[in-house]
């Protein structure tokens, strides 16, 4: 596989910032349903953390324009599966989650070109999901993960380098407590993870297609052989997370039971329904030095080119109303709980996971997501079994496992 697009994702998050701190309220949207446009549209997307609150900002839309909006549920991994099953049947939604170019690529004639809607030219400086110069993508906003830990029981002085890191996994397998969490989903338990190898190459992009190539693996490769090291550390003094769900992960964490878990700002939520009653902190993966949090854009909204023209148009009305109105902007920040990824939004009073990313984010002291490059389906069909496997045979050394992913991505590859 060829990946043709350039990282400029400092360039892109810098020029975020900038702009949130210039941004002053949008113009409220007018749309006015059902006066000769589509009085239906149909919503399906992959983040299940925000489910309930897109099925109230529905309701919200409804009242205000007399356009319906359904909500079409998704468990989250099989996503993709249930999306083209749904675009092949002619049953597809208005609306749907892209969550990358690589996605987007599979998905093109099926995506409707927003370039010209006047609210796109709110997204911030190469954050908008594009395919042959078209924005096909809306940006949900901009995103993180790293380690989350009680500021209780951890000190990030005492997880800067492998072997601290590992030193600290060691103490609290002593004491009973489980160090580090990861979670059995498959984006959970190895796609996230796998990110840091790639993201801290000189050239991600680049690196990946000379992997696909075979002109580099990961085996011969210093930053994955040290990453596989740190996944063995981790198997050796933590409970298995094959059967470890993300709310089961994230519960742990709030009762204490668990000192760090590998997750994102998204967590916040879940962390507040379990009432967490200890500070926490956002610190980074310590992969062969890295003092830098992972940064990027997890989805994108994008229309369905496939119905008809009332229908696109009605779907963009609800999109431009979600981003431009006083009332979408506020469902943006404080219900999703996004951090924005348009200049015309203002966030305030963040949660001190999206903080950190924010702040991250501001000071350009981020590293990218290159799992957003990755061949289509890798995590979840190679990678995660790869994975799975590591887990199960605790035999298995690092370097088999590094072996056994350049495989697996010469298998997606194929």
């Amino acid at each position: 596989m060829v990946f043709k697009k350039k990282f400029t994702a400092g360039i892109a998050l810098a020029a975020l910032m900038t702009g949130l701190a210039a941004c002053s309220g949008g113009e409220e949207a007018t749309t006015e349903g059902g006066e000769g446009g589509a009085e239906k549209i149909t919503i399906f997307q992959t983040k299940v953390e925000i489910s309930d609150q897109l099925e109230a900002a529905a309701e919200t839309y409804t009242e205000e324009t007399g356009v319906e909006v359904e909500v079409i549920g998704t468990t989250g991994d099989d996503y993709f599966q249930q999306l083209q099953i749904r675009l092949n049947n002619g049953t597809g939604p208005s609306i749907m989650s892209v969550q990358n170019a690589t996605v987007a690529e599979s998905l093109q004639s099926y995506l409707h070109d927003l370039s010209d809607e006047e609210f796109v030219s709110n997204i911030a400086p190469d954050m908008a999901l594009t395919l042959e110069d078209k924005v096909v993508g809306i940006p949900y906003g901009v995103e993180g993960f790293g380690i989350i830990y009680n500021k209780d029981l951890v000190n990030p002085e005492d997880i800067q380098d492998y072997e601290s890191f590992v030193s600290t996994l060691e103490k609290f397998n002593a004491e009973g407590i489980n160090g580090y969490a990861l979670s059995s989903e498959a984006y959970f338990l190895i796609g996230h993870m796998i990110n840091y190898p790639f993201s801290i190459q000189e050239e991600p992009i680049e690196f990946m297609d000379s992997l696909s190539a075979g002109e580099v693996t990961m085996a011969e490769t210093e930053e994955f052989l040290r990453f596989g090291e740190y996944m063995e550390a981790i198997r050796a003094n933590t409970p298995s997370p094959l059967s470890t769900s993300y709310d089961q992960q994230v519960g742990d964490f709030a009762a204490g039971k668990t000192a760090m878990i590998h997750q994102g700002n998204w967590a916040w939520g879940l962390l507040q329904d379990f009432e967490v009653d200890f500070e926490v902190g956002m610190a980074p993966f310590p992969l062969e030095g890295n003092d830098k949090l992972a940064v990027g854009v997890g989805s994108n909204w994008a229309v369905n080119s496939d119905k008809e023209p009332e229908e696109i148009q009605a779907a963009t009305d609800f999109l431009e109303w979600l981003h431009t109105s006083e009332t979408g902007k506020r469902i943006i920040v404080e219900d999703f709980g996004f951090v924005p990824a348009m200049t015309n939004i203002e966030a305030n009073d963040l949660d001190p996971l999206s903080q950190a990313i924010l702040e991250a984010s501001n000071s350009g002291e981020t590293i990218p997501w290159s799992h957003n490059y990755f061949p289509a389906n890798l995590v979840l069909n190679d990678f995660a079994p790869a994975a799975e496997k590591f887990f199960v045979n605790e035999e298995m050394t690092s370097e088999e496992f590094i072996t056994n992913l350049d495989a697996a991505w010469q298998n997606a590859i194929k």
